[in-house]
């Protein structure tokens, strides 16, 4: 009969087994793109295998159509920007927008600190922790991070924070890789979002069109002054 000792020996090299394999497949798998056309330009992104329930969702709502003709309805400079939400498509000038959802959320998929909010990255949108403890992602609404830089102690004073605030202070959500650091530093991006919402993909072309749209004129909820609206989304390859 085998020792106890060996019996655990085993079982750990076969979750480092399995967790391999599962890096792997995702490794493996094609990255799905997506354009996305809207009056100030055309956006092309790419959706993460490691987060596929929201990568299969974002991709479901694009066959749908769903996002065709919506607004971005909330900007912020230095930043980010943010859409999807239904009610946009038909909403007057003095509307209020940004509880308009598809009748269901999503699990979150944090990926920290491997996936993080960095410069260019598309996030899902969400209810408030008090009203959502499980931070689970809107069916519908993302947002594309704009962002500014950060330094090394800036970065450090953000991680006490968070622990300060949440504890477990061997929790991934409040750890820096250091190409996390790099970036935040030479790139920028919002790291107090990391470990809060999901970030399920990234800009590969058109971060000149996000950044024209987050300098924005708004009124006081953020809106653009002047409709900026998602002309079109579809699949590419």
């Amino acid at each position: 009969m085998k020792s106890h000792a060996t019996f655990v020996f085993l079982i750990l090299v076969l979750a480092l087994t399995m967790q391999a394999c599962s890096s792997l497949k995702h490794s493996n798998e094609k990255e799905q793109k997506v354009l996305i056309q809207t009056t100030e330009g055309d956006i092309t992104l790419k959706l993460y295998n490691e987060t596929p329930l929201h990568r299969n969702n974002f991709i479901k709502l694009v066959n749908a159509k769903t996002y065709n003709g919506l607004l971005f309805h909330r900007v912020i400079k230095e930043f980010m920007i943010q859409g999807g939400d239904p009610q946009s498509k038909t909403a007057g000038p003095d509307t209020m927008l940004g509880d308009g959802d598809v009748g269901y959320t999503v699990p979150s998929e944090f990926r920290t600190p491997q996936i993080y909010h960095k410069y260019g990255t598309i996030a899902a949108a969400r209810e408030g922790d008090d009203s959502n403890p499980q931070k689970a992602s809107s069916g519908c609404q993302f947002y594309i991070v704009v962002g500014k830089k950060f330094t090394n102690e800036q970065l450090d004073k953000l991680k006490e924070s968070k622990i300060a605030r949440y504890g477990n202070t061997n929790d991934s959500t409040y750890k820096f890789s250091t190409q996390a650091r790099q970036d935040y530093i030479n790139v920028g991006g919002t790291p107090h979002l990391d470990g809060n919402y999901t970030v399920f993909g990234e800009i590969l072309k058109g971060m000149e069109v996000v950044e024209k749209i987050s300098e924005a004129e708004t009124d006081k909820h953020d809106r653009p002054i002047k409709a900026i609206r998602i002309k079109k989304m579809k699949l590419i390859r």
